[in-house]
């Protein structure tokens, strides 16, 4: 019954969870002919789908060359990271590893079996991918190789040392997700589907990617404290607590969730760069695939400021809150609309006694000044009483059903996925 209470208190994205299942999903992952690709680029998308099932929706549904060009990209990272995280490499053997990974790229034998890791299978078939990404243009390879190289080294200088000031978190955002978004940022202006200044401005490029980053940071606390990793920066966190695992702890609950809060705030500045980066893009496919992720993220933090479930469990956004975000964010008024409601929610649980309470108020005022102008906003979320009475009586006599769909579309919503 906490199931059908749920849904009845968002009757919308039971109406959604339905279109999305019924066809909807095409919007962002229509359907690729598997005959009109080779042996090596179906093997490719296979991998793609096994190890981001919502990275590979976006990606399938982008235009032309540059949806090859973009899972080739994310098979070669995916791979890069693979080796980090792997805690059976030696030091001596991984660093030398991450320094050199741009140049296996260029060795159609390269591969490594000795992985424990998940995802071990981009280094065990990594002559299938590399032998794709040769086959790309060479201005996609020049950009794909270049932030490889960048990434494989930002990656090694963090293995040894701990992010302690803010700024060393940036970097190391930078290193792990902004590269990203540089990156991709490249590729779509190599693609002409975008202007060149997509791929010049690499500081909106860069942002795109930090507040992508420091969202999965923030929710994966405990996460991350379980496996023994620690990403939130010192000099934050040491004003609230002797230990970072420190706020696991129920009788330090209150000075966790202003570190929380603080960091919330923090990531919170990255939004007006994203609106502003939105904003350029021409392609709906381009469009879709760097909206969707934004539009999560922003909810997502929505979810954990103030939350001391934070340091509990997981805090994850609604299968069907991610479904109508899927399905609503195809343009920047649209995207402008969701953050307006979402940092209005942050507002709504400002502390009046929490330390970062000015700030917070005034990156969120700076946002609406962004978000404001338009209509979409105002009218995003409001439906008919005929409608939400049909709703209301669609969750009551069909709540079951729904939560076998929400399983089946699990794959394709994974919102909390790194």
């Amino acid at each position: 019954m906490e199931l059908l209470k749920k849904w009845l208190g968002h009757p919308e994205e039971i109406y959604n969870l339905l279109r999305f299942k019924m066809g909807g999903y095409r919007v962002v992952k229509p359907r690729i002919d598997p005959d009109s690709l080779g042996g090596g680029l179906r093997t490719c998308y296979r991998y793609l789908n096994q190890t981001s099932r919502s990275f590979a929706a976006v990606i399938q549904a982008l235009d032309g060359e540059l949806r090859h060009a973009v899972c080739i990209f994310y098979l070669v990272l995916r791979a890069l990271d693979t080796i980090e995280d792997d805690m059976t490499i030696s030091l001596d053997v991984k660093v030398p590893m991450l320094h050199e990974f741009h140049s296996y790229l260029y060795q159609p034998e390269w591969k490594y079996t000795e992985s424990k890791e998940k995802d071990r299978q981009v280094l065990e078939d990594f002559p299938t991918i590399s032998m794709e990404f040769r086959n790309l243009s060479k201005v996609y390879q020049d950009v794909i190789s270049d932030v490889c190289h960048k990434m494989g080294v930002g990656m090694a200088e963090f293995l040894e040392k701990k992010v302690d000031s803010q700024l060393e978190w940036d970097t190391y955002c930078h290193y792990v997700a902004g590269l990203v978004g540089i990156g991709l940022s490249r590729l779509f202006s190599a693609s002409e589907l975008e202007d060149p200044i997509v791929g010049q401005d690499t500081e909106l490029a860069n942002s795109m990617g930090l507040f992508l980053q420091k969202t999965n940071i923030i929710r994966d606390y405990l996460e991350d404290q379980l496996e023994g990793r620690e990403f939130w920066p010192r000099e934050v966190w040491s004003r609230y607590a002797k230990k970072l695992s420190d706020f696991a702890k129920p009788e330090n609950i209150d000075m966790a969730v202003k570190c929380l809060n603080e960091l919330i705030t923090n990531a919170l500045h990255h939004v007006p760069d994203v609106l502003t980066y939105l904003s350029r893009l021409k392609n709906q496919s381009v469009f879709n695939f760097c909206a969707i992720p934004q539009v999560m993220a922003i909810a997502t933090l929505a979810a954990c400021y103030n939350n001391k479930q934070v340091f509990r469990g997981v805090v994850k956004i609604r299968k069907g809150q991610a479904v109508t975000l899927m399905m609503d964010a195809t343009s920047i008024q649209a995207v402008k609309a969701i953050m307006y409601q979402y940092v209005e929610e942050i507002y709504q649980k400002i502390p009046s006694t929490d330390p970062s309470s000015n700030k917070t108020q005034q990156i969120i005022a700076s946002i609406r000044a962004m978000s404001l102008p338009g209509s979409p906003m105002a009218s995003r979320h409001h439906y008919s009483p005929i409608y939400l009475s049909c709703a209301m009586l669609l969750a009551a006599l069909s709540w079951q059903y729904l939560t076998t769909l929400s399983k089946a579309t699990e794959e394709y919503v994974q919102a909390g996925e790194n």
